[in-house]
């Protein structure tokens, strides 16, 4: 299986890359998920080339070993590793909130 499902997902790959380069998209990770059916043969196991299980770049302006402008979830990452401390802070203000339950309302 294991032989099997990584010679599906070189190809699948490599065809995917080919394509989003044609569109001015640099594939920069994805991940393939297999498993197989009743009768043995490999079969996509979940969702592929999504903003969920991908990172997207833009052709155009890319530079190696610099961060890159994208177009997936990572600015989502980006901001809570930025505001990392403003969130704990609301968590624990929240928390604290609900433990006095407080009608006070909060900024966060």
């Amino acid at each position: 299986m294991r032989s099997r499902s990584k010679s599906v997902r070189s190809l699948s790959m490599k065809k995917c890359a080919e394509y989003a380069k044609s569109k001015g998209i640099i594939i920069a990770d994805t991940k393939f998920e297999f498993g197989l059916d009743e009768n043995g043969r490999v079969v996509l196991g979940d969702e592929m080339l999504t903003p969920d299980s991908s990172r997207f770049w833009p052709l155009e302006g890319y530079e190696q070993g610099k961060p890159q402008p994208s177009f997936d979830k990572q600015f989502v990452r980006d901001w809570l590793k930025a505001n990392r401390t403003a969130i704990i802070y609301c968590r624990k203000k929240s928390w604290i909130k609900r433990l006095t339950n407080t009608k006070k309302r909060s900024n966060c």
